[in-house]
């Protein structure tokens, strides 16, 4: 257990991050389908969190090593708290529109990008290499605690208060995470590059990830999941209202409880998992995602529903942990900073995941999307196996 107290001013940071990420994800999704009736501007709103990682995501990773990563950690939460403000002002004055919802999704998206190249970078260098994957458990858990409380807090605000107080909430806790991010007192030594010299760095980055097995492996694992699975939960809203009958606070409590799983999973692999169990834990638990998202379209009740998320929760949190602890470790330690940015880029695929999934449901409901969309997924890792043996191979990875 990691007892730096620059790792927990870091995990409070993720913690604030990751609760408003959700708060505001199922209160602006139920906000915007509400207002629209539309589950592919559902989908769109919310694919634009995504979209900056794919634009920026090996940019943010090749700048990583030339900034001060405090300053630059200060920096993503002053913009996201600024940006919750705006909204907050604008929900209360009722000019809230679908639009404003959108642009801000697509500047948080962008704080989003660089968590991984610069706040997770920084629990690596705070934490050392041998408490990585302990460390990004403890994490990914409490963003999967987040994900239990986030969803039914934005779902109850939002049929309490309306979406003011969800965005009023998000505006508070962002004050917390810049408290915590003052507080920090470690500090990296900035390398100075010129802008060629940093361009010649992001495509060394590219060129170490298609060219190292192991680490090619990995990220087109990743963006399996972000084209196929991760998508899906823009449909929960829409499943839970028009399927399940619910109401925000039904649909907020039935989105916490893949939560719940995701919480359960990263407590078990932070206790027991070991290096030999990091590429099964990958590979397993993006397949037991894909099938229960399956499970979960064709659940006749939400109880039944309900199951099939806290199944989601278990392999998304082995996946979550994963992908970020395998590509920390397989990278060598001067490249580690570019390769979590090519990560953050192959997470960023997730918008065109997002906008078929979302043209999929117009054409033939959410339910019927949901199912193909994850039968897609489940053929897709099939025909990639072969990748799966590069996976096993132990060179450079620390026990």
């Amino acid at each position: 257990m990691p007892s730096e107290p620059d790792f927990w001013r870091l995990w409070l940071v993720g913690l604030v991050l990751f609760v408003v990420r959700w708060i505001e994800t199922i209160a602006v999704a139920v906000f915007v389908y509400q207002r629209t009736g539309s589950a592919f501007v559902v989908a769109i709103v919310t694919t634009l969190r995504t979209v900056p990682m794919g634009l920026f995501g090996a940019l943010l990773g090749g700048m990583a090593d030339r900034l001060e990563r405090r300053t630059g950690l200060i920096l993503i939460v002053l913009v996201s708290l600024a940006t919750s403000l705006t909204l907050a002002v604008l929900a209360h004055t009722d000019q809230l529109a679908v639009w404003h919802l959108a642009v801000a999704s697509f500047i948080n998206g962008i704080g989003w990008a660089a968590d991984n190249p610069v706040r997770r970078m920084m629990i690596g260098e705070v934490v050392g290499a041998p408490r990585m994957s302990t460390a990004i458990s403890i994490d990914v858990g409490s963003n999967n605690a987040s994900r239990m409380a986030g969803p039914t807090i934005g779902g109850f605000l939002l049929a309490t208060v309306g979406i003011f107080g969800a965005l009023s909430v998000s505006v508070g806790l962002y004050l917390i995470a810049m408290i915590a991010a003052l507080g920090i007192r470690y500090r990296n030594q900035p390398v100075q590059h010129a802008s060629g010299l940093m361009m010649a760095r992001i495509g060394e980055g590219l060129k170490l990830a298609l060219s190292n097995r192991r680490l090619r492996a990995t990220l087109t694992i990743t963006m399996i999941f972000n084209i196929f699975g991760w998508p899906f939960t823009s449909m929960i809203p829409v499943v839970g209202q028009d399927n399940l009958h619910l109401g925000p606070e039904g649909i907020g409590l039935l989105a916490s409880i893949e939560g719940v799983g995701a919480f359960c999973g990263a407590v078990m692999i932070a206790l027991y998992a070991r290096t030999v169990h990091h590429d099964r834990l990958y590979v397993g638990g993006v397949t037991l995602y894909l099938v229960s998202l399956t499970l979960f379209a064709l659940a006749p009740t939400p109880l039944l529903a309900g199951a099939a998320l806290l199944s989601t929760g278990l392999g998304g949190s082995a996946f979550s942990i994963m992908q970020a602890t395998l590509i920390y470790l397989s990278a060598p330690v001067e490249m580690r900073g570019r390769m979590l940015g090519v990560l953050a880029t192959c997470i960023g695929i997730g918008p065109l995941g997002f906008v078929h999934i979302g043209l999929l449901a117009e054409a033939i409901g959410a339910k019927s999307a949901i199912v193909m969309v994850g039968l897609e997924g489940l053929l897709v890792m099939f025909l990639t196996r072969p990748l799966w043996r590069a996976l096993g191979e132990r060179k450079g990875e620390l026990d």
